[in-house]
C-alpha cells in the first residue's frame, strides 16, 4: 500500500528543476531495495525457515542496496551544496571587484 504514495513522491520529484540528478537517481534507486527485499524476504522463509533478517548474509546483501539509496541522495545533495556555494562566491567576487573598481 505504501508503495502508491512513494510513487507519487517520485512523480513529483520528477518535476523538481533544482533537484540534482544524482538525489533522483538515489530515490528511484530505493525501489530496487524494496524489489530486492521482497524476494529475498521469501528465499530465507523457504530455505531457511525464519525472517530475512535472521539471515545474516542475505539481509546485509538486501542492506546494501538501501546503503546505495542513501549515498545517492546525500551525494547529490552534497554536490548542489557545493554548486551553491560557488555562485555565492563568484557573486561576492564579482560584486567586490565592481565596488572596488570604483573607488
Amino acid at each position: 500500500i505504501s508503495l502508491f504514495p512513494y510513487i507519487g513522491f517520485l512523480i513529483y520529484l520528477t518535476r523538481l528543476k533544482k533537484l540534482p540528478g544524482l538525489t533522483k537517481f538515489g530515490f528511484f534507486f530505493l525501489l530496487a531495495f524494496v524489489g530486492a527485499t521482497i524476494p529475498a524476504g521469501i528465499y530465507a522463509k523457504v530455505n531457511y525457515g525464519t525472517s530475512l533478517s535472521n539471515v545474516d548474509w542475505l539481509h546485509g546483501s538486501a542492506e546494501s542496496l538501501l546503503t546505495l539509496t542513501n549515498l545517492f541522495i546525500v551525494l547529490g545533495l552534497r554536490q548542489a551544496v557545493l554548486a551553491e556555494e560557488e555562485k555565492l562566491k563568484r557573486r561576492k567576487a564579482a560584486q567586490g571587484s565592481d565596488a572596488g573598481g570604483d573607488a
